[in-house]
């Protein structure tokens, strides 16, 4: 009986951690950032953009050659030319 109750404390102890640590922030590294996909007429396939998805972000995409289609993450193919106007 005392086996049972201290397996369960332990794996109460464990769910509770668990949890607490889902909500970690994540580095800035990973936060928020993104490819546009550009048009097969662009100068690029994608075009990388840092923090949110925003108008200004849109237009530097723009100004460098990317007729912007969408979002996507981004590629990391050799064969997928990424450009990064920031």
């Amino acid at each position: 009986m005392k086996k049972l109750i201290i397996l369960a404390a332990i794996a109460a102890v464990g769910a509770v951690l668990g949890f607490m640590l889902s909500f970690q922030a994540l580095p800035s590294a990973y936060a928020a950032d993104g490819c546009y996909l550009c048009s097969s007429d662009s100068s690029a396939d994608q075009c990388k953009y840092h923090g949110s998805d925003t108008f200004d972000q849109r237009k530097k995409c723009e100004a460098a050659g990317c007729k912007v289609t969408g979002t996507a993450s981004c590629s990391t193919a050799a064969n997928v030319k990424v450009i990064d106007p920031n």
